[in-house]
């Protein structure tokens, strides 16, 4: 009967580390790659959680001009990146073969901020963060908007 305890738990533990990917750390300077993506010691990493305007898309104001809103996330990410060394934990891969990370400059956690700031959306967590955001009018709710998956649909590669 143990043995048989011990196989399962060693078949569930082969499931979860399949299904959830290697956990692992980075820590290192990072830079911007869009508004929801970095580099971090040599490797793209996703932001888990979030979902920012890609880099090309555009938002407008209240007097109908155009927002380079993509642009504009992938800035405010430069500069918190730009705030110290980026550590981040890495769970799962995601479909393009990059880490999907949550990711801290000292005490702050990089996903939460973006959305909080409204520079990207809840894509799965942060859903107080995105409401906060939302009520406050702050970065993307001071605009109108697509959220990005509905522009990545409208706009493929």
């Amino acid at each position: 009967m143990a043995l048989g305890l011990l196989g399962f738990l060693a078949l569930a533990g082969a499931i979860l580390q399949y299904r959830l990917g290697p956990a692992r750390s980075l820590v290192g300077p990072a830079q911007a790659i869009d508004g929801d993506s970095l580099r971090l010691l040599g490797e793209e990493l996703r932001l888990e959680g979030i979902d920012a305007p890609e880099y090309r898309q555009s938002c407008t104001d209240r007097a109908g001009r155009q927002v380079a809103c993509g642009r504009e996330a992938r800035r405010a990410l430069q500069a918190m990146l730009a705030g110290g060394m980026a550590s981040c934990e890495i769970g799962k891969i995601d479909r393009y073969g990059r880490g999907l990370a949550r990711c801290r400059i000292g005490e702050a956690d990089i996903n939460a901020r973006m959305v909080r700031d409204g520079h990207a959306v809840s894509y799965g967590a942060y859903r107080a963060e995105e409401e906060e955001a939302r009520a406050a009018g702050r970065g993307l709710w001071a605009l109108q908007f697509e959220r990005p998956e509905a522009w990545r649909r409208a706009h493929p590669r």
